[in-house]
């Protein structure tokens, strides 16, 4: 089973380490590694790359498995750009970090990478979990998995809403344009108009000017 993993760790280094010790169980045919780093996150919710394993398709690379896709994601409040091109604004549509949001799987995993200490993200095809979990608590690091599938259906359903949203802003966007233009169009009318008004000759009325001729 393809599973997406966050590991993190008391001490810094053994995060290091058990990016190597995943490297030795693929290498022994324990573990299928298809791509893992060694990540940190800052205060300001940033995260920086450490080290890697594998093609991991950061910086918006249309290559390589997903966990460069969800150090993007997990990066910043608006996220990656998926595959150099789409905008995923990951941030607009949920909170990675809402402690209430128990039905994400992006939150479980955003949650997992903390603040100022280094984790491993990595996407691993594992026969028997119990192989991970048992290498990484020799090095005191607590695991959480999440399956592949439901990872890479979250995204999806997110980046369709974003793409549903941001189709509203511009739908939003071209009225207020259309309201704003026909607002100057109308202040525009109102000044000819007024000047017209003010340059005109002023008319004597009819009753008048026969009144005049007559006398």
């Amino acid at each position: 089973m393809e599973d997406v993993l966050v590991i993190n760790f008391t001490e810094d280094s053994d995060a290091y380490e058990a990016l190597t010790t995943l490297k030795e169980l693929d290498q022994q045919g324990q573990v299928g590694l298809i791509g893992a780093a060694v990540v940190m996150r800052h205060e300001d919710g940033t995260i920086a790359l450490k080290d890697e394993v594998g093609d991991i398709g950061y910086e918006g690379t249309a290559t390589g498995g997903i966990v460069g896709l969800i150090i993007g994601i997990l990066g910043g409040p608006i996220g990656i750009l998926l595959g150099g091109a789409t905008g995923l604004l990951i941030g607009s549509l949920f909170d990675l970090d809402d402690l209430d949001d128990t039905d994400s799987v992006l939150s479980d995993v955003s949650r997992a990478v903390r603040v100022g200490h280094a984790s491993v993200v990595a996407e691993v095809d594992e026969q028997a979990p119990e192989v991970v979990d048992t290498a990484m608590q020799r090095l005191d690091g607590k695991v959480v998995r999440r399956q592949l599938a439901d990872v890479e259906a979250e995204i999806a359903v997110a980046e369709e809403a974003q793409r549903a949203a941001k189709a509203e802003a511009r739908k939003q966007l071209h009225e207020e344009r259309r309201e704003e233009a026909k607002e100057k169009i109308e202040a525009k009318v109102a000044e000819l108009k007024s000047k017209l008004h003010l340059d005109r000759p002023v008319r004597a009325d009819r009753s008048e000017r026969t009144a005049s001729s007559q006398s």
